[in-house]
């Protein structure tokens, strides 16, 4: 019988196929992969081993969270401890507010200085690179721990630990979104004549304003987060006031701050977003 099938229908066969070739990388591919899964198993075992990580003491310590969570529930909500809650909550609010935005000035400068596209030199480039860095290496806390020998308790220690952690952090991100925008502005300027400061105030920090207002909200959000940790050092706001009440073991007035707290970070949570939200 005559095979009646287009050439299009007809079965392929073995000889109408194209060998795909062996890629010569694939061993050295699988070896790779193989070594990076081995050194990631060595060095979680010896991380396992260094920080004592046992979950089987969960279960044996399991009654000891129980009678921890039996004396803090129910919360105190007493007119007294919600009135100190209310307070340091506040004041926790203030110190990330102040941290942010007295941080602003330096934040900008440094991260114009740091930025490829707007540094005046590689030598002022590179200085302002390693003071970015060293605030932002240094943890908010150790800052902290600074500034209250210094000052004393209370939350101004706490207020200039954040000046200076946050003055690192948002002068880094500030100068990489500095470096990514559209340099046609920029050029248009240069090009006419504008000197670099007025190609950055012009050009720069108009177009990529919405981006820095973003991170800063963003920063802001982190920041009050970060102001309750400091409080626990002696920094001031409701931190202080849980660390206190650890000590004296008031667990129930500490679950009342923790809740106090909590409601007020979800708040600046939302607020932020939302400005965000609008902002884009």
């Amino acid at each position: 019988m005559t095979d009646t099938l287009t050439p299009a229908l007809r079965e392929p066969r073995s000889e109408d196929h194209i060998p795909v070739p062996r890629d010569p990388k694939a061993p050295y591919r699988a070896g790779s992969w193989t070594a990076i899964i081995v050194v990631l198993v060595v060095l979680h075992l010896l991380a396992f081993s260094a920080t004592d990580f046992h979950p089987a003491k969960l279960v044996t310590g399991a009654q000891g969270m129980v009678n921890f969570l039996a004396e803090a529930i129910p919360p105190d909500l007493s007119g007294e401890v919600l009135q100190k809650g209310l307070e340091g909550a506040l004041t926790t609010l203030w110190i990330g507010l102040l941290g942010t935005t007295i941080s602003v000035p330096f934040a900008l400068l440094l991260a114009v200085l740091g930025a490829r596209t707007t540094a005046p030199n590689a030598f002022v480039y590179q200085i302002a690179r390693g003071i970015l860095s060293f605030f932002r290496a240094v943890p908010d806390i150790v800052f902290a721990l600074i500034f209250v020998t210094a000052v004393g308790l209370g939350p101004f220690a706490g207020v200039l630990a954040l000046i200076c952690h946050n003055t690192g952090v948002m002068g880094k991100l500030w100068s990489e979104a500095m470096e990514d925008i559209d340099p046609g502005p920029e050029q248009a300027l240069r090009t006419a004549g504008a000197s670099r400061w007025q190609v950055v105030a012009n050009a720069t920090i108009p177009t990529v304003l919405p981006q820095l207002t973003g991170l800063l909200l963003y920063r802001f959000d982190v920041n009050v987060r970060s102001s309750l940790v400091l409080g626990l050092v002696g920094a001031g706001g409701i931190g202080l006031l849980i660390n206190k009440a650890i000590k004296t073991f008031q667990f129930d007035e500490m679950l009342t701050y923790l809740i106090i707290i909590l409601v007020v970070i979800v708040a600046v949570d939302l607020a932020s977003g939302w400005i965000r939200k609008r902002l884009q």
